[in-house]
């Protein structure tokens, strides 16, 4: 198979690549008429040599540009020894990794996955675990973007996401980004947690006052809720610290991370309390 694979490997047209992904390929998103074939720093080259300038690599998740050596180099690296480890073992990167991530943010336990939304798919496991079977309930904010999968997609207060897909998984409310008060009117007693973006991302850069990620924290202390911030797209050094929330003054619960996390490999994180 691998063999058959590396033979269909030809250095093919545009045109002849864009013909292939018209017969073999969901059409699920738009894509740029161009077949890329190298990557190195800021730029992508096409199947016919053109150079572009890539301003968002990797949907933001080339936090150093493609194809940068020690990533290149680690990557070798890992899988000359091993590929795919099984949770049911332990291996030493890993530990590391969970240990770079704890002593940069608020000294917790780290849960590895794939992705963005795998991360958030977990925080919203976590949230519904740790609270009574009872609570179950979790606000989000409009313009929030926090995954495809089902439950990130009914996590996302925009409705252009839901559409085709009903019923959504329920439990997910949703109030205005920075408007403290609709927060309070949505909690109740099945209310389990509060998942934000620091800055929202998608929903178009939009920086929040302190003073409400600080009073998102007093409303999750007050009622004991958890206080989950999806930093997929603001961690990993993309605001200037490690992680967004540390410019508020304030320190949510649980982490989700992604994206510039892996530096362009797939990969996730969630990172909560060893009490939680």
């Amino acid at each position: 198979m691998s063999t058959d694979f590396a033979n269909a490997l030809d250095q093919r047209s545009s045109s002849d690549v864009i013909s292939l992904f018209g017969e073999y390929v969901i059409p699920n998103y738009k894509r740029y008429p161009v077949s890329l074939v190298k990557g190195e720093g800021s730029h992508v080259w096409d199947s016919e040599g053109k150079r572009y300038l890539d301003l968002f690599p990797g949907w933001g998740c080339n936090l150093l540009g493609h194809c940068p050596e020690p990533i290149v180099k680690a990557v070798q690296e890992q899988v000359a020894t091993l590929i795919h480890v099984p949770n049911t073992w332990h291996f030493e990167s890993q530990g590391v990794w969970a240990k770079l991530l704890s002593e940069r943010s608020f000294h917790g336990q780290a849960f590895f996955c794939n992705s963005g939304t795998e991360a958030n798919e977990a925080a919203i496991k976590l949230a519904r675990l740790h609270a009574s079977p009872d609570r179950y309930k979790i606000i989000t904010f409009l313009g929030g973007f926090h995954g495809r999968t089902l439950g990130a997609t009914s996590a996302t207060a925009q409705p252009k996401y839901h559409e085709g897909l009903g019923p959504i998984v329920p439990g997910f409310h949703y109030a205005p980004f920075g408007d403290l008060e609709a927060v309070k009117q949505l909690i109740d007693d099945q209310t389990c947690a509060i998942m934000v973006e620091p800055i929202q991302g998608e929903g178009g850069i939009n920086i929040p006052s302190a003073e409400f990620l600080q009073g998102l924290r007093a409303l999750a202390d007050q009622h004991q809720l958890l206080l989950i911030f999806d930093e997929v797209q603001t961690g990993c050094g993309r605001t200037g610290d490690w992680f967004a929330y540390q410019h508020f003054g304030v320190t949510p619960d649980v982490i989700t991370l992604a994206k510039a996390l892996c530096g362009g490999i797939a990969g996730g994180a969630m990172l909560t309390t060893k009490e939680i």
